[in-house]
């Protein structure tokens, strides 16, 4: 058996500059950090005395004889991707839901790019596992994603992801002092709205456009990546994190009119007139969960009237997608 353990993500700023269309032709940069909230997959070997060859257990239950009959499509692209011909147990866990701006798509394919490198006995840096993982999600299962969630999974940390014009990254661990990091981690909340979206099909209505009539607030939004790795340095004033959190929301709403709803909109104007000071839906946008900075004297009120919603306590995490468990059964 192996079992793979791997971070969400939380993107701050950038997103949308992370979309192959825009950073091939005029680069890009996110800022974004891992949080102690992971997807689990463990994978074992099935000997052919069984009458099925794969049991897959996701939020589903598949029992098949015939890879091809496999519904989850990811587990069936890599198992083809690899060539595993053995028979396997493949379990699905996460921590957060699927389809909540949390990356959970990006952070699946991550963990289980490396299971089955581990499961081949081959070793893999965390720049070749976000790159196959990336090549994987965008050209073999042909989805509407960007490139950031695959390297913050792979990585994992408080990262600055530049991308460059015709495809190469780079990732600088952003380094500032450990009471800054404390008390920006002290002062976000993230909230569950109970809107489920796939990340697919928001993406796909402004992706296309973002080169065009979208390039001045794309600009715009990779600006505050700057702006804020400048504030976490100096420390000294986090509640301008949280400003420039809103003005990225702003910018980040005029890309498209599927981003938000009148129902999202009512959260984030109660939650500004209740104590937040800035933030934003995570994620393409339409639903999942809401990151706001909240200085901390603001949090007991702000709950008050939050009370619906689901509020999940985070650190931030320093490691991206590892190996937990290893002991492959001798076939």
């Amino acid at each position: 058996m192996i079992i793979s353990k791997t971070p969400y993500r939380i993107s701050f700023f950038g997103g949308g500059s992370d979309y192959p269309s825009w950073y091939l032709k005029n680069g890009g940069s996110t800022l974004s950090t891992t949080i102690d909230k992971y997807i689990y997959i463990s994978c074992r070997y099935l000997p052919p005395f069984f009458e099925h060859k794969y049991r897959i257990v996701w939020s589903h239950i598949e029992i098949v004889k015939e890879l091809n009959q496999i519904k989850h499509r990811a587990v069936r692209e890599m198992l083809k991707y690899f060539k595993i011909k053995n028979g396997l147990e493949i379990h699905y866990d996460g921590d957060l839901p699927a389809r909540s701006g949390m990356g959970s798509s990006s952070v699946f394919v991550v963990g289980l790019m490396n299971l089955f490198n581990s499961y081949q006995g081959k070793k893999i840096t965390n720049k070749m596992l976000a790159k196959k993982s990336i090549y994987f999600e965008q050209k073999i299962l042909n989805d509407y994603v960007g490139s950031q969630d695959q390297i913050a999974a792979a990585y994992g940390g408080f990262n600055k992801i530049t991308f460059k014009i015709g495809g190469e990254f780079n990732v600088k661990r952003v380094s500032f002092k450990k009471k800054v990091l404390k008390k920006l981690n002290s002062n976000l909340m993230l909230f569950y709205t109970g809107f489920k979206r796939t990340a697919h099909d928001i993406a796909k209505s402004y992706v296309n456009e973002l080169s065009k009539s979208k390039k001045s607030h794309i600009i715009e939004i990779c600006s505050f990546v700057k702006e804020s790795e400048k504030l976490l340095k100096e420390g000294n004033n986090l509640n301008d994190f949280g400003k420039l959190l809103h003005e990225s929301w702003r910018e980040k709403k005029s890309l498209s009119s599927s981003i938000s709803n009148s129902s999202i909109d009512d959260i984030y104007n109660t939650a500004m007139k209740k104590g937040a000071l800035g933030g934003k839906l995570l994620g393409a946008g339409g639903g999942g969960f809401f990151l706001l900075y909240v200085p901390q004297s603001r949090q007991k009120n702000l709950l008050k009237h939050f009370d619906k919603l689901i509020t999940v306590p985070f650190k931030f995490a320093s490691q991206g997608s590892k190996i937990l468990f290893k002991n492959i059964e001798k076939k």
